[in-house]
């Protein structure tokens, strides 16, 4: 397998602020775009060819990526012109794909992070002879997934949607977004029209008798698509829970870009990244973060679980905990804001108007 689909056309709507000037894949990670993350391990598992299936703000990702030779790939970008579903986006871009029609193309989203190993989904694909083959993964609640229950031999039985009810878990596994199919299954997904994988093509396949095969990987897997998650993903790379050969630099506690600033007494923990220009003043705590190229966090700010968007700053003594700030959004001192919170891009909070505690 020389060749890959990395689905990357979503509009990122539940982790917006961050997502209102760049596309969801292209948010950093552990110093760098997710993307790089994705294509990198694609790379190290023998993928050569990778074409990325665009669509929202699709105008930023060849500029950064070019034609891929700087991480050993041929890249190509295709477009969708209307929003095609993930069904529709691997179709669309099936003409720029070189394998016969028995050779296996792998297919993931641009929004799972994860320790797959790809060569085992591949070879777990050849010699069962399936005709699409998926990663599955256990949860603990899978109430927010499609649930995948499989036979005793890894055969897919059924694709079950978001069961609300205890009758409806059947299973703990679900469908964890990475894919090997035949060549040749995806010129049957129809063309020019909105599908869905999840809830059109896996069905219909499993329907007209084909071979779905699962492969169960519990390794590292995370969806990055909450803001939460997207700031634990980060700091899981940095402390290299997650692994990834793109971390620019050895995992720790921290991971500081070149041209960041951090003050000596500053204390940064917890998998936190302080991104390119950026400064930490003094006497700051952050912990558990993701700081954005541009960003500043003044003096004795204390800052947990929160992503900084680039250029937003954070006002002297305050406290964030669980917050998203947008970029270029600016933080009052002694602000107090709580889990959950978003501040969206370029908003101004004045000092000291937002408590969760008195002013003692």
């Amino acid at each position: 397998m020389t060749e890959a689909i990395l689905l990357v056309g979503g509009r990122g709507t539940r982790l917006r602020p961050l997502t209102v000037h760049t596309p969801k894949p292209m948010l950093p990670a552990a110093g760098v775009p997710f993307l790089t993350h994705q294509l990198a391990r694609a790379r190290a598992a023998g993928v050569e060819h990778i074409v990325l299936a665009t669509s929202y703000l699709a105008e930023v990702f060849e500029p950064h990526f070019g034609d891929g030779s700087a991480l050993g790939l041929h890249l190509e970008y295709v477009t969708e012109e209307e929003p095609l579903g993930t069904g529709g986006a691997i179709r669309n871009v099936a003409s720029r794909l070189h394998s016969g029609p028995d050779e296996p193309v792998l297919v993931f989203n641009g929004d799972i992070l994860t320790g797959l190993d790809i060569g085992a989904l591949v070879r777990t694909h050849e010699t069962s002879g399936a005709d699409v083959s998926l990663h599955l993964t256990r949860v603990t609640d899978p109430r927010a997934y499609g649930l995948v229950p499989t036979d005793g031999a890894g055969r897919v039985l059924a694709f079950l949607e978001k069961p609300q009810t205890p009758e409806e878990i059947v299973t703990d596994q679900i469908n964890a977004g990475a894919y090997v199919f035949r060549r040749s299954v995806i010129d049957t997904i129809p063309a020019g029209r909105a599908v869905s994988v999840e809830r059109e093509t896996f069905p219909g396949l499993l329907a007209a008798g084909a071979h779905l095969q699962g492969m169960v990987d519990s390794t590292y897997w995370l969806d990055l698509g909450t803001p939460a998650a997207f700031v634990r993903g980060s700091a899981d790379l940095v402390l290299g829970k997650a692994p990834s050969p793109a971390v620019p630099g050895r995992c720790g506690d921290r991971l500081v870009l070149p041209t960041a600033r951090v003050a000596p007494d500053a204390k940064l923990a917890g998998g936190t990244v302080v991104g390119e220009g950026a400064f930490v003043a003094e006497g700051a705590r952050v912990f558990g973060s993701t700081i954005l190229p541009g960003a500043v966090i003044e003096p004795g700010a204390v800052v947990t679980d929160s992503l900084i968007g680039t250029r937003a700053r954070v006002g002297e003594r305050a406290v964030l905990s669980g917050a998203v700030i947008g970029d270029g959004a600016v933080i009052g001192a002694h602000n107090e804001l709580r889990e959950g919170v978003r501040v969206w891009c370029d908003a101004r909070i004045p000092a000291g108007a937002v408590r969760f505690s008195s002013d003692q």
